[in-house]
């Protein structure tokens, strides 16, 4: 999934792929992708710089953070970066960072990975708290039980063992 710059020569492209899902196996859980991923970008030249801007779109496989359950959710992720030859990155000691350099990377031998560029999209559009519906039950914190599915007989009244010491001073009252 490697962009070849070389082989661009006009100031504008416009690029459509569609990716197979395994192409994006992860090592971590956060997701799998269940769907083909499609890009779709334009591609801007200027030099040696190369703007893309595009989207990306597929269905991910997340877990519920309240149930555990796997659950569907699509993505559609848009993005606009710039990429800069590494070499040009010389580095200019510390400095506050601008607007403008959080939409900056680098390509290295004129090429880009295209699938680090999905994979952190698709990173930036997880939700924070995933949830298959927004009435998730959850599980019960006593048995583990998917509440969604069914209830149980545990007890759902918790009392906090450090104010047990005054309960007990209620009552000699």
């Amino acid at each position: 999934m490697l962009l070849n710059l070389s082989r661009i020569r006009v100031p504008h492209t416009a690029v459509e792929e569609v990716y197979a899902p395994e192409l994006f196996l992860t090592a971590d859980d956060v997701y799998r992708v269940v769907e083909a991923v499609k890009l779709r970008m334009d591609i801007q030249k200027t030099g040696e710089r190369f703007r893309l801007s595009g989207g990306v779109s597929t269905v991910l496989q997340l877990a519920c953070s309240r149930c555990l359950e796997p659950f569907p959710s699509p993505i559609d992720a848009s993005f606009d970066l710039v990429y800069h030859p590494q070499t040009l990155n010389a580095g200019e000691g510390e400095r506050e960072v601008e607007e403008e350099d959080l939409a900056t990377a680098f390509y290295h031998n004129n090429e880009i990975d295209l699938g680090q560029l999905m994979r952190e999209q698709f990173y930036l559009a997880l939700p924070m708290k995933p949830l298959c519906a927004e009435d998730c039950q959850g599980l019960c914190p006593n048995c583990g039980t998917n509440l969604n599915r069914g209830a149980c007989d545990c007890r759902r009244e918790w009392e906090d063992p450090r104010l047990a010491v005054l309960k007990t001073l209620k009552r000699d009252s």
